[in-house]
């Protein structure tokens, strides 16, 4: 079973790489993107069973920062 695990930073929260990103594209000619939030996606092979609260108490314990970002669980059957 695949659990995923979608990580971004809160509202608030500075992202000096969303900005690298953002300047980039501006460079590149891209002038239509007006902001870029850079967030990370943590894909876990879980045993069956495994439950979304499981999931998301691994995230709060290790996979997140919740003091400066979120998260969001996504389960996914075998």
């Amino acid at each position: 079973m695949k659990a995923r695990v979608m990580i971004s930073l809160k509202p608030g929260v500075l992202d000096p790489q969303g900005r690298a990103i953002a300047h980039a594209l501006e460079g590149l000619g891209f002038s239509s993107v007006q902001d870029v939030r850079v967030g990370k996606v943590i894909e876990l092979e879980v045993a069956p069973g495994t439950t979304e609260a499981e999931v998301a108490e691994m995230a709060r314990k290790l996979l997140a920062n919740t003091v400066i970002e979120t998260f969001r669980v996504e389960l996914e059957p075998a």
